[in-house]
Formats: structure tokens, sequence, C-alpha cells
């Protein structure tokens, strides 16, 4: 995109500009084609006529507003919730944010009007997992759909999904039980696209159980000559992340699990598990591919509560038996403050 010399940007130009200039080059590809999105399909509609020195927090507010109650991009006639999550509207805010701070930067405005603007909560959804007692039944149906493998590494492992549908063959090392996680598949314009993981934290490896390695091999003796450790029985490729999701609410239903599970609260329920058999929150952390401990504590608060409220009956259960065996102590006998000894008065006479 050309560079206005005088600076006298609108929105629109200056949001173009700064993506390809300042963002794009910087950003993963998924990253890319989401602030995109937003800049034309949420920014340009709503303020990308307003010059940029003229630019308001409560044109900026308005947006926000506009975007959360009916701002979702209708792709189906049936769709009827327009409406956008909170955090949709602080990930626009955060980009927005970014965008104009930059322009700041730049001497083309005094001050950044995303400042002065009122963002939604963060929301903390109610976690949701597979029951324990269900886990089992889920996998047998798994295993009737010739999928078990895939649901079986996942309950085992709490990979995201873009990095379970990726993985390879060559990404497990069979004598030592463990994977290499390394990249994820996401969908692109309608494609799939293998690209490294989000962050560095997310590159790591992960131990899993002999019995998973089994089912992954036998698993890989069906496909021998495919270098994908999930292939695709009706593409040959990996799986796309859709059909996966379609597959895991077909089992909910024939398991009679609450379809409400989503794939990612299999990644909940091994974590879930990890944690409630005794699983510390460092080692879980690395596994899952946390930035840390405390970040992991924090996801599974209703976990560590349970098990706190676990530790804390064991605690009084061991209190009340010592207090319960203990023998009863002797009487002492009386003495006066400076600690000799008191006759009785009828001893005395």
């Amino acid at each position: 995109m050309a560079i206005n010399h005088s600076g006298d940007y609108t929105v629109a130009e200056w949001c173009r500009l700064w993506f390809e200039t300042y963002s794009k080059p910087n950003i993963r590809a998924s990253t890319a084609f989401n602030y995109n999105n937003t800049i034309e399909n949420h920014i340009i509609p709503a303020i990308g006529a307003v010059k940029l020195r003229q630019l308001t927090s409560l044109h900026i507010q308005r947006m926000y507003n506009d975007t959360k109650t009916h701002g979702r991009v209708k792709r189906f006639e049936k769709t009827t919730d327009l409406s956008l999550s909170n955090s949709y509207v602080r990930g626009l805010h955060m980009m927005l944010h970014n965008c104009l701070q930059q322009a700041v930067k730049e001497r083309l405005i005094p001050y950044n009007p995303c400042d002065n603007c009122r963002i939604p909560k963060k929301e903390k959804a109610e976690m949701k997992i597979i029951p324990p007692e269900k886990v089992g039944a889920y996998l047998k149906e798994a295993e009737q759909y010739g999928v078990l493998p895939i649901f079986y590494l996942e309950l085992t492992s709490g990979l995201r999904r873009g990095e379970l549908l990726a993985l390879l063959w060559e990404d497990l090392d069979v004598e030592s039980c463990i994977l290499t996680v390394n990249k994820q598949v996401t969908r692109q314009d309608g494609e799939l696209v293998v690209s490294v993981p989000k962050t560095q934290n997310s590159i790591r490896k992960v131990a899993v159980p002999q019995q998973t390695v089994e089912l992954l091999i036998a698993g890989h003796e069906r496909h021998p000559d495919s270098p994908y450790l999930f292939m695709s029985p009706k593409t040959g490729r990996m799986w796309s992340p859709e059909s996966i999701a379609r597959i895991h609410k077909k089992l909910l239903k024939a398991a009679g699990i609450d379809t409400g599970v989503r794939f990612h609260d299999l990644r909940h329920t091994f974590a879930t598990l990890a944690m409630q058999s005794g699983v510390d929150a460092k080692t879980l952390a690395s596994m899952l591919g946390h930035y840390s401990a405390g970040f992991t504590l924090d996801t599974y608060t209703h976990v560590t509560h349970q098990m706190q409220q676990g530790a804390a009956d064991k605690i009084g259960g061991f209190m009340e038996g010592a207090m319960a065996t203990a023998p009863e102590p002797e009487p002492p006998e009386p003495t006066e403050d400076n600690g000799c000894k008191v006759i009785p008065f009828a001893q005395a006479m």
C-alpha cells in the first residue's frame, strides 16, 4: 500500500498500512488471517472513512458495542444469533490499540483513543469435561467407529486438536514412548495449513503411556505407507479439524454424554484426571504446553479447590484420630503461683 506522505490518513488507510508493514511480517499466517478479517469486516465498515486525526474514543466505543451485539458475519441463511463473544471484542481492542499506538509513535495522532474505551469483561466459561465414569463408554464408541487411537491419544496426552491432527508417524518415538509436538494444522480460506505452534512453549516432547503407543502402532499398520499418524480414509491425508469434531459429537451422543462437551474439553478432561491422580502442576504445564505452572493452576482452579478440600479433610481426619487415641493426661497437682506445693486444707488438719 502506498504511503500517504501528508500523514492525513483515514482509519482504513492506516489500518491496512499498519497491517502490511508492522504486523503481518511478524505474526503467524493464521493470526494474520484473523487480523485481516477483523480489519476488513469490522473496523473498516464501522469507522474506516473517519480521518485518523479525527478518530475519537466514542467512535471506537460504538464500534465495540455494535460488534458485540450484532457483529457476526452471516455466512448461512439459518444463522440468527449475530452476537460475538466478549473475548472476540477484547481481541479486536488489543489489535486496534496496537495499530493506533504505532500511529502515536509516528506522531500522526497525539494519543491513543482506545485508552478511554471500556471493553467487555474477560469471560471465564464453565469448564466441561467427560465424567470419569463415562470415559470408558466414550472410548468404546470410538473403537466401534474405528477411530480409537486418535481419541485414546487425546485423552492420555491433552494435545490441542491442531497439534494432534498434524502429527506424523516420525513424531512418535516408539521405544521411549515420547511424542514430539512441533506443528499444528488449521483451516485458512478453506484450505488446511500446517504451521508452527502459537508459542515457543507449545513446541515440546510429551510422554504417553505404553498402551497408547501400542494402539498407535496397530493403527499405523493399517496405512503403513502414509506419513501421517492419523490418516483420513476419505482423503488419504490428515484429518480435518471439522471432521474430527463431527465424529466427537457422534461419540458423545452414542455414549450418553452431554453433547455440549467440545473436542477441546477432552484436553480439559485429561488435565483434570491427571491432577486428581497426583500429577504436579509443573509437569502438567510442560505436557500441555502452558507457559507456567501458575497458568495451569489458574486454569484448573476447580480441580485444585477439590484437591485442597480433600487434603483438608485428610488432615482433619488425622487430627481427629490423633486426639481420639491419645491417652488422657494425669491431672496436675495444684500449686501456688510461685510454684510451691499446696497442701489441701483437710490434710493440714
